[in-house]
Formats: C-alpha cells, structure tokens, sequence
C-alpha cells in the first residue's frame, strides 16, 4: 500500500523519515540561495532566489542535477497590495518547462493579520475544507514544523548545534510527504524573512 502524498512528484517522497541539511549560499558570492544534502553530503536540491533569479519575489527549486522542479512566485496586483496577507504560488516543472499550480502560500502581512498562521492549500483541492497544512513556530529561530490538516507533523526544522549560526540547519521529513514541496516551503519562509533568497 502506498501512503505518499506527493505535491510536486511522487518521486520526492520517501518511504522513511529523512533528514535534510540546509545550508545558506550568501548573496555577495553566488547570488544567495540554499543548498540542500542528505546526510550523506550528496545535494539533492538547489534553491535559487533574487540574487540568481534577478527578480524580487521569485526562487527556483531544482533538483540535484540542477533541474528545475519548483518555481515560486509571489503573488502581486492591487488586490494583492490591499490585503491583509501575502499569497505566493508554486508550481511545478516539466521538462519541456511546463508549469502547472500545485501549492499556494498564505502569510500574514501586516501588524492586523500578525500572529495569524501561515496556511498552505494544495491544488487540486484535497478532502481538507479550508488548509492543507500550516506552519507554526519560529522560522527566525530555526524552530519551526508543518503539520497537515489533522495536526499530523509532516515536517520540523531545527538548527545544527556544533556549526553554529542560522546558515546551517536541518529539516526532517516523514515518510511519504513529498520533500521539494517541503523544501519550497522553506525557501518561501526564507525570503519571507529577508534571507537568503531575497534581495
């Protein structure tokens, strides 16, 4: 029986919890950014933000050949401006380039909206009513975890003890959650916080 729930493909689940290692590209050297490994050292995704990219609001997921899998754009407009929160979309690749909605990103905005979660719907709609996962916790302190709709953790975050620093830190992933989804979520949050991918 298989019990993976792939947003972006099925082929970035697991079957066993994984723990990813995350680390900051700076901006200054080449254009920002995270690298992600497994425990083995081996890259299996490239994130690309501002800095690569060249505009604001926009990261790119790939994967560990340097294909890309995940593009991510903030949501922009003059609906976008009077709201009360950010809405950014992902998308995921073909290899012919193709996009097609797979996920989309609420954060709150402004000092109203503050402390309101940050809320995650996948395309097309599954059997949750209004999210699909949320986040909670704290991003800044590397310390924070997705849960699904039912509470169940999909994801938690925490920072590398001996490295030191908010440049190095880890994710782990459950069994059959899908990871560039994960990963995607953690570069939003990232330039949502004016870190590395953003300019």
């Amino acid at each position: 029986m298989d019990n993976s729930i792939p947003v972006v493909s099925k082929i970035f689940c697991s079957g066993n919890p994984t723990m990813l290692m995350i680390r900051r590209r700076p901006i200054v050297v080449n254009g920002g950014g995270f690298v992600v490994t497994d425990l083995s050292h081996n890259v299996v995704f490239i994130v690309d933000g501002c800095g690569i990219l060249g505009s604001k609001g926009e990261i790119m997921v790939k994967d560990g050949e340097g294909e890309p899998i995940l593009f991510i754009s903030k949501k922009g407009g003059i609906v976008q401006a009077l709201s009360t929160r950010n809405k950014w979309n992902g998308y995921s690749m073909d290899y012919q380039g193709k996009d097609k909605l797979v996920f989309s990103l609420t954060d709150p905005k402004s000092c109203i909206a503050q402390g309101a979660p940050i809320r995650i719907h996948i395309e097309p709609k599954r059997h949750c009513k209004n999210w699909d996962f949320e986040i909670g916790g704290s991003f800044a302190d590397r310390d924070c975890t997705i849960v699904d709709c039912t509470r169940k953790i999909v994801a938690q975050m925490g920072r590398k003890e001996l490295i030191g620093g908010k440049d190095f830190y880890h994710v782990e992933v459950q069994s059959g959650y899908d990871q560039a989804f994960i990963i995607g979520v953690m570069a939003i949050l990232d330039n949502i916080h004016g870190e590395s991918t953003r300019c």
